[in-house]
């Protein structure tokens, strides 16, 4: 659903539409009982839109979902389509099975996440809107989803839809950001490895997820805990 215009206007964080979204993302949502999800910023390449990142047995692992090429004018999110001319698909379920078949949790809720690489979307956005709601679903967390009904201006360094990158460190712009340690697969080889996918937190911890990710907003000034690192 779209959210009316007067309501968007008012003080509330919108966030990226993003792929698989990094535990970071989900700890600023996870106490929200609704967020906006932006729909019409300019699509950006090397952006967690439309890759995740995952931990292989040799280090982190990028998945990249491929989009058709709109030569001459700025591609809207909503505008994405994906491309299939490779089998991206299969390749990206591959990797997730091969990095987490070991994990605790993989073989109980790896049937959920399925569709998504059987199925074809036409478009990003949507295809990025039902993982979310799949995560959401995991998490067991009841949260409206509702589509911008316009664009919004990015005015500050901390605005979700920049802020979360994957070349930008998450502590030097959300400060209130302390991802707990949690077991990984291929920790006793490459180390512990934070702000993974969200995929990596639930394969691994399970119903632990969402306590983990409420404890990762902290503020250590005042001692409390918050759900969004930039209020």
């Amino acid at each position: 659903m779209e959210l009316p215009l007067f309501l968007q206007d008012m003080d509330t964080p919108i966030y990226p539409c993003l792929y698989h979204g990094p535990i970071l993302f989900y700890a600023m949502i996870i106490n929200k009982k609704s967020i906006i999800i932006e729909q019409h910023d300019h699509y950006m390449k090397q952006t967690y839109r439309n890759r995740c990142r995952i931990a292989g047995a040799n280090g982190i692992i990028n998945l990249s979902i491929p989009v058709k090429k709109f030569h001459g004018r700025k591609l809207s999110m909503k505008d994405a389509q994906i491309d299939y001319d490779k089998p991206w698909q299969k390749e990206h379920w591959r990797g997730i099975r091969d990095s987490y078949r070991a994990a605790p949790y993989f073989e109980f809720i790896q049937d959920e996440f399925l569709p998504l690489y059987t199925s074809r979307y036409k478009f990003l956005l949507d295809l990025n809107m039902e993982a979310l709601q799949i995560t959401l679903d995991l998490l067991q967390i009841r949260k409206e989803l509702v589509i911008s009904s316009h664009f919004t201006p990015v005015e500050h360094s901390d605005d979700p839809r920049e802020g979360i990158h994957p070349k930008k460190k998450p502590g030097e712009i959300y400060p209130d950001f302390h991802p707990v340690k949690y077991q990984q697969v291929f920790e006793d080889r490459i180390g512990f490895i934070s702000n993974l996918s969200i995929l990596d937190l639930l394969f691994n911890e399970g119903s632990r997820a969402s306590e983990i990710l409420k404890c990762s907003i902290y503020s250590e000034k005042t001692g409390i805990r918050k759900t969004h690192p930039g209020h």
